[in-house]
C-alpha cells in the first residue's frame, strides 16, 4: 500500500470524487496501488477556521457532497460541507482511519445505513476533524503532495535555523512507500528521492550535534513506523520445515534498499547523544514494541539482525518498556513452542535475550528463574531445535553461571526432554551438557552424576556412532576428567558395563579406539574397583547365562508336553502342507534366517566376550587399543573399486521372466514410429 500520514498543516487541495479526472488538483499523476489496493494518503490543508462548516467529510458513497440539513446522508445539519473522498469498501476505509489515528487526528462518525461489513457501499458519512483525506483507484504515478515532487535542498546547504524544519520534511517525504515487489522499474526517480534523503539524513544525525529536538521525536517515529510495520507476507515455508543455511535461499525483503535506511536511521536516533529517552517515551511505547516483535518473523536474515540490534537499544534506553519486553519475548516463545511451532526470529530474541541475562542482578529474582525452567527449558522439544540451539545453550550457561543451584532442575530438565529418536539432536544435546559440565560446581555435579551418566553410557552403546563419538569425547575434557575422578566409585560401576560390552561389539572401529581409551582412563584412576567393576561384570553375565538356559529348558518341557497330545502329529502334518505355499516359504526362510543369526551372535558373543578372555589389564587395553588404530593397507595391493549390486528378489525375478506382451490382442502395434 502507497501510503503517508502527514502531519497536520501540509496539504494537498481537495475536489470533489465525482469530477474523475487521471490528476490530483496540483496536477500531478495519481498513484499506482499497492498491497491493499489503496494510493497515497496525504493529509489536506486546514483551515484556520474550524467551525462546522470547514470539516472535511468521507463518503462511503462515492458520490457528490452533502448538503445542509437534508441534502447530506444522515440529515447532517449545518453548512453545506465538501465531500471530496470517496471509498468502495470498508478496507479503504479502515487503512485511512488508522493512518489518521497514527496522526492523532479526532475521527467521529454518524452512521445512516450499515452493512460496511458485507462490503457494500453504505450511505455512512465519517467527519474527520481538522484534517481531510484523499484515495484514488488509478494506476499512474505516485500521488504526492507539492513538497515530494522534487527532490528538498541539502541539509548542510540551509541555514542552521532552517534546519528542524527541513529535517521534517524530509521525514515527511519518507513516509511515501513503493512498490518494489509486483514492479520494481515502476516511479524510478522517486524511489531516488527517497533514498538519497534517508541517506542523508543518516549521515546528518551521524555527524551533527543537536540535530534530535523535540519536534523531531513524533515525525520520526511516525516515519519508522510507517515505513516498518507492515504485514509480513505469507512464509515460504508453512509446514514448518527446518531450515537449512547451507541449502534453503532465504527469501529477501523487496523494498530493502530503502528498509536499510529507515533500520540505519533509526539506529542513529536511538543511539544519538542527544537522544532524551523521557521525550521518546510518549512515541515509542508498548504498542511500538509489539509491532516491532512482530516484524521478527520476517523470513529476511538481514532485517532480523537489524531488528535484534534496534529492540536491544530500545531495551538499554527505555528502563520502563524493560519488563514489557521480556514479558512479550515470553509471550513469543510460548506461542512458538505450543501452537505453531514456526517462528523465523527465535535465534534473534535469544541473542537479545543472552545479553540480557548477562546484566541480571543478583541474587536472581524468581521470575528469571522461572523464565528459565518453564520457556528456556521447553525450548529443547522443539523439532527445529538445531536452527537456534547455539543461542540457547548460551543462555542457559549464562544462568548457570549466574546461579550454580540451577543445575540440578538444568540437568533434569535436559534429561526429560532428551531425544529418543533424532541422532542429530541428541548429538546437540551432547554438546549443550558438555558446556554446562564446563561451568559446573563440584558439590552440583555431585547431585545429578547418577542420572547424568545413566544417560551416557545409553549414549555411548547408541548405534548411531556420531552419537557414541560425541559422548566419548568427553574423556578428552580434563576438568570433566577430573570430576569423574573424584567420584570414580560411582561413575565408574555405571559406565563400565556399556563400554565393555561396545569395546569389541560396536560395528565401527573407530569407537573400539575411544572405548579403550575410556577404559584406560578407568583403570588408570582406579584399578582396583576397575577389577571388581570387571568381576562383576562376569558374575552378572554368568547369570544372565544360567537365565536364558533355564529359559530353553522351560520351552523344551512345553513342546514335550505338547507331543503327548493326540493331534500332534496331525497338526505337524498340517503345519507342513501349509508351509508349501509361497507365502509360507518365503516367512519360513526369514525365520529360519532369524534364528540362524542369533544363534550366531549368542555363539560369537561367548566367543568374543571379554569374559572369555581373562582378566583385563593395562597391556590388553594397549594392544586392543594400538590394534584398532593399526590398519594399514598393504601397498602392494592395488586399490579396487567394488562395485554395489542391487539386491533381487527372486519372486520378482520369476515374475518378469513368466511376463509375456499381449501384442496379439492390441489395435495398434507396439511401434509407435508405425502408427
Amino acid at each position: 500500500m502507497v501510503h503517508s500520514t502527514f502531519a497536520q498543516g501540509h496539504v494537498m487541495g481537495g475536489r470533489g470524487v465525482g469530477g474523475g479526472g487521471d490528476q490530483s488538483p496540483l496536477g500531478i499523476p495519481k498513484s499506482p496501488s499497492f498491497h491493499s489496493g489503496l494510493d497515497l494518503l496525504a493529509t489536506a490543508l486546514i483551515d484556520n477556521n474550524n467551525s462546522a462548516g470547514n470539516h472535511k467529510y468521507i463518503d462511503l458513497n462515492g458520490g457528490g457532497g452533502g448538503g445542509g440539513g437534508g441534502g447530506g446522508v444522515g440529515g447532517v445539519s449545518g453548512p453545506s460541507p465538501r465531500s471530496d473522498f470517496a471509498f468502495d469498501d470498508k478496507f479503504a476505509f479502515l487503512t485511512t482511519v488508522n493512518a489518521l489515528q497514527r496522526n492523532n487526528t479526532t475521527v467521529s462518525t454518524m452512521v445512516a445505513s450499515s452493512d460496511i461489513d458485507g462490503g457494500r457501499r453504505s450511505a455512512t458519512k465519517f467527519v474527520v476533524g481538522a484534517c481531510a483525506v484523499r484515495t484514488s483507484t488509478t494506476n499512474n504515478n505516485i500521488d504526492v503532495s507539492l513538497q515530494n515532487r522534487e527532490r528538498l535542498p541539502l541539509l548542510q546547504d540551509s541555514a542552521p535555523a532552517e534546519r528542524e524544519e527541513l529535517f521534517i520534511e524530509k521525514l515527511r517525504q519518507c513516509c511515501v512507500l513503493f512498490d518494489f515487489a509486483s514492479d520494481p522499474l515502476s516511479d524510478l526517480k522517486w524511489k531516488e528521492v527517497k533514498r538519497s534523503a534517508l541517506h542523508e539524513m543518516v549521515e546528518f544525525v551521524s555527524q551533527q550535534k543537536g540535530v534530535i529536538t523535540d519536534a523531531i521525536y513524533p515525525e520520526a517515529v511516525n516515519m519508522f513506523a510507517t515505513n516498518l510495520f507492515r504485514t509480513l507476507p505469507p512464509s515460504s515455508n508453512p509446514n514448518g520445515a527446518e531450515f537449512d543455511p547451507e541449502e534453503d535461499e532465504p527469501t529477501l525483503e523487496a523494498a530493502w534498499p530503502h528498509l536499510q535506511l529507515v533500520y540505519d536511521l533509526f539506529l542513529r536516533v536511538l543511539e544519538a547523544p542527544d537522544f532524551q529517552p523521557t521525550v521518546a517515551k510518549r512515541f515509542i511505547d508498548q504498542k511500538f514494541v509489539l509491532n516491532l516483535l512482530d516484524l521478527f518473523d520476517s523470513e529476511d536474515p538481514r532485517e532480523r539482525d537489524l531488528l535484534k540490534t534496534t529492540l536491544h537499544r530500545i531495551y538499554g534506553k527505555f528502563l520502563g518498556l524493560r519488563a514489557f519486553i521480556r514479558k512479550q519475548i515470553n509471550n513469543v516463545f510460548y506461542r512458538f513452542i505450543y501452537e505453531t511451532e514456526h517462528h523465523n526470529g527465535i535465534a534473534e530474541l535469544l541473542e537479545i535475550l543472552g545479553s540480557i541475562i548477562n546484566g541480571f542482578a543478583l541474587p536472581l529474582k524468581e521470575e528469571h528463574k522461572i523464565f528459565l525452567l518453564r520457556v528456556l527449558m521447553p525450548l529443547h522439544k522443539v523439532k527445529s531445535l538445531s536452527v537456534y540451539h547455539p543461542q540457547l545453550a548460551y543462555c542457559v550457561v549464562q544462568f548457570l553461571e549466574k546461579d550454580p543451584s540451577l543445575t540440578k532442575p538444568v540437568i533434569d530438565g535436559l534429561l526429560k526432554y532428551w531425544p529418543k529418536t533424532h541422532s542429530p539432536k541428541e548429538v546437540m544435546f551432547l554438546n549443550e551438557l558438555e558446556e554446562i559440565l564446563d561451568v559446573i560446581e563440584p558439590a552440583e555435579f555431585q547431585k545429578i552424576m547418577s542420572p547424568l551418566f545413566r544417560q551416557l553410557s545409553k549414549c555411548v552403546s547408541s548405534p548411531h556412532f556420531q552419537v557414541a563419538e560425541r559422548a566419548l569425547y568427553y574423556w578428552n575434557n580434563e576438568y570433566v576428567m577430573s570430576l569423574v575422578s573424584e567420584n570414580a566409585a560411582e561413575i565408574i560401576p555405571i559406565m563400565f558395563p556399556s563400554l565393555y560390552r561396545n569395546s569389541k561389539s560396536h560395528w565401527n572401529k573407530t569407537i573400539h579406539g575411544l572405548i579403550y581409551n575410556a577404559l584406560k582412563l578407568f583403570m588408570e584412576m582406579n584399578q582396583k574397583l576397575f577389577d571388581e567393576c570387571s568381576q562383576q561384570y562376569k558374575q552378572e553375565r554368568q547369570k544372565e547365562r544360567e537365565r536364558q538356559h533355564k529359559r530353553d529348558e522351560l520351552w523344551l518341557q512345553v513342546e514335550s508336553l505338547a507331543a503327548r497330545n493326540p493331534d500332534f502329529e496331525g497338526l505337524i502334518k498340517q503345519m507342513q502342507q501349509d508351509q508349501q505355499t509361497q507365502q509360507h516359504q518365503h516367512l519360513f526362510h526369514l525365520q529360519q534366517q532369524k534364528q540362524q543369526n542369533t544363534d550366531y551372535n549368542s555363539s560369537s558373543s561367548a566367543a568374543n566376550s571379554p569374559d572369555d578372555d581373562g582378566d583385563v589389564n593395562i597391556e590388553t587395553i594397549d594392544h586392543d587399543t594400538s590394534e584398532a588404530s593399526r590398519k594399514v593397507r598393504n601397498p602392494t595391493k592395488p586399490l579396487v573399486r567394488r562395485k554395489s549390486e542391487l539386491p533381487q528378489d527372486q519372486y520378482t525375478v520369476k515374475a518378469l521372466n513368466e511376463h509375456k506382451r499381449a501384442d496379439e490382442y492390441l489395435a495398434t502395434p507396439p511401434d509407435v514410429n508405425q502408427c
